[in-house]
């Protein structure tokens, strides 16, 4: 979304004082803390007592209260789509309009959502399943490789009847690492000894 700033009273041909574009969401009542381009663009409008031109209401808020708040700021926005004469009353009914649109628009989408997962249609970017899986299976085969190459100490002090705890503490005075670079404890020999099965 653009926000210009231009002087009001060459609106009609007059320069543009700055740009902002900005790609963040006008929703939630913190909106303008969210907005740092929108932001910068009322203040922008206050040093150079001008107004901020924006193409469309919607594209500055879909929200009321937002609209009115910015409108009790005393920095004049002009909606190119409305023209230079809409009035605060009109500004106000289209954007109760736009946030009627924006409850509509959400409703809409989650219930699609809903309906494509009741399809089973997989929900969610599939390159980040992709992504996940392949960090499991590299996980799985470090442990894998980790357990292998402690295997041959642990499984004998196993098979002599050694305790679980008595393994873990002869690694530790060793001090041979666990996998995570740490001291062992006996529920970590018993994943050795249960990844070897």
């Amino acid at each position: 979304m653009k926000f210009n700033a231009a002087p009001m009273a060459d609106l009609q041909v007059g320069p543009i004082v700055a740009e902002h574009v900005e790609i963040e969401t006008g929703k939630g009542a913190d909106a303008l803390e969210r907005r740092p381009k929108l932001a910068a663009a009322l203040a922008e409008a206050r040093r150079h007592k001008c107004a901020v031109v924006v193409a469309k209401l919607d594209r500055l808020s879909r929200d009321v209260a937002f609209v009115a708040d910015l409108m009790a700021q005393r920095v004049p926005f002009i909606v190119a789509e409305l023209g230079v004469d809409a009035d605060p009353f009109m500004l106000h009914l289209y954007a109760a309009l736009a946030e009627k649109e924006r409850a509509t628009i959400s409703a809409r989408t989650v219930a699609a959502l809903q309906a494509a997962k009741d399809r089973g249609v997989a929900l969610g970017n599939p390159r980040l399943a992709e992504v996940r899986s392949k960090g499991v299976k590299t996980n799985k085969a470090a442990a894998d490789k980790f357990a292998a190459n402690v295997l041959p100490i642990i499984a004998p002090m196993r098979a002599d009847g050694a305790s679980l705890r008595k393994i873990a503490d002869a690694l530790n005075a060793r001090r041979i690492p666990t996998a995570r670079g740490g001291t062992w404890a006996a529920t970590q020999v018993a994943d050795i000894l249960r990844r070897a099965r």
